[in-house]
């Protein structure tokens, strides 16, 4: 067993982190060991709140025995077979159980093993579909600035952050940008209403601008991620899903951080009231305890593949492993048993009001979100809307807060994608007083900010 130090010093050897330079960091590598509940420890044994659920993830916690059990019976049933022509029990009861909790018609479950591979699986369903029944010329997508969608080479085309393509162009062609809900939010903050309606018009001016009859889908999560937490006005996607009808075009629900109960209920669609014909999904299906994904289908989209001559021809080795969909299977059910989506329903407002009081700070410039995914809008003189730079961005990001948070005993995520932000996405099974600490290591920490900067 390698000591603490010896671990961070292998660590900087060896471990190339994902979205990491591999320059040596101020203080080494930080090993997180074990975790409990909605804590988790580092390899010198300091303990953390995780404001972050792992990566938007931990959606019951960590420690959780009966995720482990479920694994290891199934490990010693049958450890993998792949779901290529076969299948397995415990794939075969998630789908099912995934198709009764899906909203709609949506029925049909392609399981993968990330939430990229549901993104690059949702385009490559979307193209073959439109070729099978008559318009091969359907290949093109849609989606936001500032989204994040995955970072395989067509799901990295769909994402919609320069930084993170640049270094790979060129990528696949046909993947169109229209501005983000927030942008014109902020053009007109006292007509959301009008501002969603824009927001939608955009799509349907991009659509038609690009060809109608060349575009197969846009791609839009119910909260978008990247920018802070970006919540679409009422209307919204209403309008989106009446222009996609319009069009014949497909609407992909990306919900790889927003479905399993983020914001508080089972997929995110439902929280904001639109039917899409594809959902992607990853992440809270297992918890993170193991990998997997899926893309969640309708009956309509799923037609033509009915056929025995015509198969989807893609699919992925580890996609619906029977350990993984053991864990899935053991993971709903803990949601169901202890009433997890409830407790976000009950807990959110107080979570958001907590939030709410940091704003008579100085850094502080919006709070929004919903349910339990929440970002912190920070800007360098609220009273004269003075923007950060960049590299002022960056050093109070990277050199300051995600540090400073850390010591305090908070994990969550300070991110430059847009204006500076703070990002809190906790385990669902948080209560009151997870919020009283989360809000009180943010509110000492943005203080410190606030006079670093002044």
């Amino acid at each position: 067993m390698l000591s603490s130090e010896e671990l961070k010093s292998a660590a900087e050897r060896h471990v190339w982190g994902h979205f990491s330079s591999l320059g040596k960091s101020v203080d080494g590598t930080t090993v997180i060991d074990r975790g409990e509940g909605a804590y988790v420890w580092d390899s010198d044994g300091k303990r953390y709140l995780d404001g972050l659920a792992g990566l938007y993830t931990t959606q019951v916690g960590y420690g959780r025995r009966e995720l482990a059990e479920a694994a290891a019976e199934q490990m010693e049933k049958l450890g993998f077979f792949p779901m290529w022509t076969y299948a397995h029990p415990t794939g075969v009861e998630l789908a099912q159980r995934i198709a009764h909790l899906a909203p709609g018609d949506l029925n049909r479950v392609f399981f993968t093993s990330g939430g990229s591979e549901s993104v690059e699986s949702a385009w490559k369903l979307a193209r073959q579909y439109f070729n099978e029944i008559g318009q091969p010329d359907r290949t093109k997508v849609i989606s936001r600035d500032l989204a994040y969608h995955g970072t395989s080479m067509g799901a990295l085309s769909i994402t919609g952050l320069d930084f993170a393509k640049e270094p790979f162009e060129p990528l696949v062609p046909g993947a169109i940008k229209v501005p983000n809900t927030q942008d014109f939010l902020n053009e007109t903050p006292d007509d959301p209403h009008g501002a969603g309606q824009r927001a939608a018009q955009a799509i349907e001016d991009a659509i038609i601008a690009n060809d109608a009859s060349t575009i197969a889908a846009v791609f839009l999560e119910p909260v978008q991620n990247a920018g802070g937490c970006f919540v679409p006005p009422d209307g919204y996607f209403d309008a989106v899903r009446e222009i996609c009808d319009r069009h014949g075009v497909l609407l992909v629900s990306d919900e790889v951080i927003c479905a399993f109960g983020r914001l508080g209920y089972m997929f995110g669609c439902e929280a904001l009231g639109y039917q899409p014909d594809i959902i992607t999904t990853a992440k809270g299906i297992t918890s993170g305890h193991l990998p997997l994904g899926a893309m969640i289908v309708s009956d309509r989209l799923a037609k033509p593949f009915e056929k025995p001559t015509t198969a989807f021809q893609h699919g992925f080795t580890f996609a619906g492993h029977p350990v993984s969909c053991a864990v899935a299977l053991a993971n709903l059910d803990i949601f169901e048993r202890e009433g997890l989506l409830e407790n976000v329903r009950t807990n959110a407002p107080a979570f958001r009001a907590a939030l709410d009081t940091l704003a008579d700070l100085p850094i502080v410039a919006d709070v929004r979100g919903m349910g339990y995914f929440y970002g912190i809008e920070l800007v360098k003189d609220k009273a004269t809307g003075e923007q950060f730079s960049e590299e002022e961005a960056q050093d109070l990001l990277r050199g300051f807060l995600s540090l400073r948070l850390a010591e305090l005993g908070l994990l969550c995520r300070a991110d430059s994608r847009g204006e500076p932000v703070i990002q809190l996405s906790p385990p669902l099974t948080i209560g009151p007083d997870e919020i009283e600490e989360m809000t009180s290591i943010l509110r000492q920490t943005l203080i410190e900010a606030s006079d670093r900067i002044s």
